[in-house]
């Protein structure tokens, strides 16, 4: 029968017999002893079946679930009058129950019970809608009667339709198969607008009928609508006299009517005992429906008090009408939640308009958000009385909030209303404004100051401000055609500036197409697009994109011509040769990553680019026959001061300036080079003529002594000598002054050696573009790693894991190492925040936001503190103290931010 669970071997072979046993839906009975059998061999097995069992358990109490809920929902629906709050509360106790709600048949049951409460909101919707236009009907024949009588009559058509049109529409709600479940109220309400609406329409129409009777007939009398009988007055040619018996008529009428009788106080207790006897049962029944919980019972038991209330309701008491408050707002909890929490809404939108303004009166909003916030608030309350009682205390104090708040609002609306008349007449006198410009400048022909002046415009009417839709439609049209007539010239010139820039466009392409590239014509070309630009401007984008239209051509013809100079160059020199061997010898050593090769291949590209320049300068400094000349008498020099001439002849002797390589070549070096080179015949060179001023100069004089070179005024402690003069440590001028030591020929200046090849010199210039960018990544690369075991350092409390002082750079020193070595060596000590604050000062880093208000609590205590050190003089301490503290990721991230920068300064 099980399929030989029981003859099993192992427990996971019965689990699986047991199972295929199971797909096979053996009878619950069956189950039950095989569990009995089975619980007490093995539990593991057991456990299975024993949750098949608990399935098949819930699987019958939902089904009895959904059969019950199920015939509650079918009473609800068969019945003739539905209560909402029924319907909803059976969702509700389903779902608590645990009943199927999403399995059928509860599912449609839940479907239809919506929809059916959809169609009673919905009706209830339209009820209130209607009652809303019989209102609106009723207004309207009120003001139909205050017209004259011709309007009245031709308006009677039109009004009698719409009437009958509600009417129909009217009859149409209530033979609505929903009708009876709406609540109490509204078909009260709806019968009531009737009512009112038909009087009002009987009495229009009687009252239209007489008056149209009145006007063919001498005899009638006037109807009761006083303008109509006026115009009939009028027509007849009555000179009033029947008005005042008509009016003394009607005075008559009123006072005729009997007035209320006075009730004595024993007739009106009686009148009290007798409603607190009939209304005392009923609404005892309420009270305790409404505390049992029973829906339907306490809604038909409110319905009861209602209808006696509408009969004893005037003569009750004040304690009893509270009772009778109670009950009923009890039973409206029931009724749905929109009732329950009526009054709740109510007293929260109270708040939320009293909260509009603020103690003394001021506005918590906007203008703008004060209107809209209103208008929410009054549209809540209006959704809050369609489900609920009327609470007219609260409504006087809600409607008092509102109407104090829009005060508020109505200043708004009054200023807005000034700003947009100021906007208006703004944007009026701007468009007068262009009118003038266009008139006046008719036959300019300042292109560019057009252009300018209508963008000015342009942004002064984007910037006008606000207006409305209507009145911005109005002027945007206006203003659109001025500003295109004010702004035609220009663009016709435009149009013009462009045909004739597409003409140069088309010379540029002829240029660039020849075979010979003439500059000449190129500039002139050039230089007539120049000038066409400068004279018609034209919109930016448009310019740009035909400048580089124009420019394609010639710059192709002058890289074509480039490329064929290049081809047809000599080959490369020994230098040139060189200098690229060594160029591509850093291009290795970069892509080995070591950062010794690099510099070395570095060093040795520099002594490449250096060498033939020694060479050359080796070369035109080797002994040569000389040619010396005689200076005048008045200049004469020493043979110290005379320097070795060029073999052009010299004005006077000068020492010859440093040489690129930083040699410099001396008079007496010149001397020596004399005393070694063969005798030569001596040359009188051609004198030049020099002006120069008298023998009166001071030092020129061959009685006077040569006056010192600096200034004769120097003070103490200044140094003497012109600015010019001024020299170096060895000689040399200073870094970014001229030396006007000497002041010869240009051909003085010693030969830097020849010009390196364009190949040449773009191969050494991206070599060491690359070396140096790949040692600040190697620095970079090498600085984060330092920093990183220094963090870990600090983690493990290991002062043996510490870089080396070559490792933490120029900035650390043996020493404060040794301070962080014994921080790392001490046991744990507190936290050290302010050091912590004072690394981040001296770094210039950020500190997190949470120690941002202690950060300038130290910078104000710091300022206090005269004489003292700073944190960017005392960060080695500073880090010391943090290291000596505890680790955590916090601080470790603000040290490491902060050592970035200070380990590099």
């Amino acid at each position: 029968m099980t399929a030989g669970i029981f003859n099993a071997a192992t427990s996971g072979e019965r689990s699986a017999r047991l199972r295929e046993w199971l797909a096979s839906e053996p009878a619950e009975a069956l189950l039950n002893d095989v569990y009995r059998e089975l619980a007490s061999r093995d539990k593991g097995v057991a456990k299975i079946l024993k949750e098949k069992l608990d399935e098949i358990k819930r699987a019958h109490g939902q089904e009895a679930l959904a059969s019950d809920w199920g015939q509650k929902a079918e009473h609800m629906l068969m019945a003739p009058r539905l209560n909402i709050a029924d319907a909803l509360a059976w969702q509700r106790d389903a779902a608590k129950a645990g009943a199927p709600l999403s399995r059928e048949p509860l599912a449609s049951l839940k479907l239809r019970l919506a929809e059916v409460v959809k169609g009673v909101e919905d009706l209830q919707h339209q009820v209130m809608v209607q009652r809303e236009a019989a209102v609106l009907l009723a207004q309207r024949v009120e003001v139909l009667s205050t017209k004259h009588l011709i309007e009245a009559q031709s308006g009677h058509a039109g009004l009698q339709a719409d009437v009958v049109q509600w009417q129909a529409q009217a009859l149409a709600l209530t033979q609505n198969a929903v009708w009876p479940s709406v609540d109490l109220k509204y078909p009260s309400q709806l019968e009531v607008a009737g009512k009112q609406l038909q009087a009002v329409w009987d009495g229009f129409s009687a009252a239209l009928d007489l008056a149209g009777l009145a006007q063919t007939d001498p005899a009638a009398a006037l109807p009761s609508v006083p303008v109509w009988a006026d115009e009939i007055r009028r027509l007849r040619g009555d000179t009033g006299k029947e008005a005042a018996p008509v009016a003394e008529q009607a005075k008559t009428e009123k006072t005729d009517k009997p007035a209320k009788p006075k009730l004595d106080p024993a007739q009106r207790q009686a009148l009290r005992e007798a409603a607190s006897a009939a209304v005392t049962p009923v609404l005892e029944a309420v009270e305790k429906e409404a505390a049992e919980g029973q829906g339907k019972a306490s809604a038909e038991a409110a319905v009861a008090l209602r209808a006696v209330l509408k009969v004893h309701g005037k003569h009750l008491d004040t304690v009893l009408d509270e009772r009778v408050h109670l009950a009923l707002t009890a039973a409206g909890e029931l009724e749905g939640w929109q009732r329950w929490r009526a009054d709740q809404i109510r007293q929260d939108l109270v708040a939320q308009a009293e909260a509009l303004l603020g103690q003394d009166k001021t506005p918590t909003v906007g203008g703008r958000k004060m209107q809209d916030k209103l208008r929410q608030l009054r549209e809540s309350w209006k959704q809050t009385d369609q489900g609920g009682l009327p609470n007219h205390a609260l409504w006087k104090r809600f409607d008092a909030a509102c109407n104090e708040a829009y005060k508020t609002v109505l200043l708004w609306l009054e200023q807005i209303k000034k700003e947009s008349a100021d906007h208006r007449a703004q944007r009026v006198a701007l468009i007068e404004e262009v009118k003038a410009f266009t008139a006046a400048h008719a036959d300019s022909e300042d292109w560019r100051g057009q252009l300018r002046a209508l963008h000015q415009f342009a942004d002064r009417w984007r910037n006008a401000g606000h207006l409305s839709e209507k009145s911005f439609a109005e002027m945007q049209s206006q203003w659109k055609a001025l500003f295109k007539a004010a702004a035609a010239r220009l663009e016709a010139a435009q149009k013009a500036s462009i045909e004739r820039r597409q003409a140069l466009i088309q010379e540029a392409r002829e240029l660039g197409a020849a075979a010979a590239l003439r500059v000449d014509a190129v500039k002139a070309l050039q230089t007539r697009w120049q000038t066409e630009a400068q004279s018609v401007p034209l919109d930016r984008k448009t310019e740009q994109k035909l400048w580089e239209i124009f420019r394609a051509p010639l710059d192709e013809a002058f890289q074509r011509k480039g490329s064929e100079r290049q081809h047809v160059s000599a080959p490369l020199n020994a230098h040139d040769r060189m200098v690229i061997d060594a160029s591509q010898a850093l291009e290795a050593a970069n892509a080995s990553g070591d950062a010794t090769k690099i510099r070395a291949a570095m060093a040795a590209l520099d002594a490449a680019l250096r060498g033939q320049a020694a060479a050359v300068l080796a070369e035109k400094t080797s002994p040569a026959p000389e040619v010396r000349a005689e200076l005048p008498a008045s200049g004469a020099a020493s043979d110290q001061d005379a320097a070795p001439s060029d073999g052009e002849g010299s004005d006077m002797a000068k020492a010859s300036a440093p040489s690129a390589e930083g040699q410099e070549v001396s008079g007496d070096t010149g001397a020596q080079s004399d005393a070694a080179a063969p005798p030569v015949a001596k040359v009188q060179a051609p004198k030049r003529v020099v002006a120069v001023r008298g023998d009166d100069r001071p030092g020129q004089k061959k009685t006077e002594a040569p006056a010192p070179t600096g200034r004769r005024d120097a003070r103490p402690g200044e140094r003497s000598g012109r600015p010019g003069e001024r020299m170096g440590e060895r000689g040399q001028p200073r870094m970014g002054e001229r030396d006007r030591s000497g002041r010869g020929d240009f051909e003085q200046r010693p030969d830097r050696g020849p010009r390196l090849g364009d190949a040449a010199f773009r191969a050494q210039r991206e070599a060491l573009e690359r070396a140096e960018m790949s040692l600040r990544k190697l620095a970079a690369q090498a600085h984060g790693e330092t920093l990183t075991r220094l963090m870990g350092a600090w983690q493990e409390r290991q002062a043996d894991a510490l870089p080396s002082t070559q490792e933490l750079g120029r900035a650390v020193n043996a020493s404060t190492r040794q301070v962080w070595t014994q921080a790392l060596s001490s046991p744990a000590k507190e936290s050290a925040s302010t050091a912590l604050l004072r690394l981040e000062m001296a770094a210039e880093v950020p500190t997190p936001a949470e120690q941002l208000s202690a950060r300038r609590a130290l910078q104000l205590q710091l300022l206090t503190q005269r004489n003292q050190p700073g944190p960017a003089e005392t960060w080695a301490q500073d880090v010391a103290q943090v290291l000596s503290g505890p680790h955590d990721e916090v601080s470790a991230r603000r040290l490491q931010n902060a050592l970035k920068g200070l380990l590099r300064s």
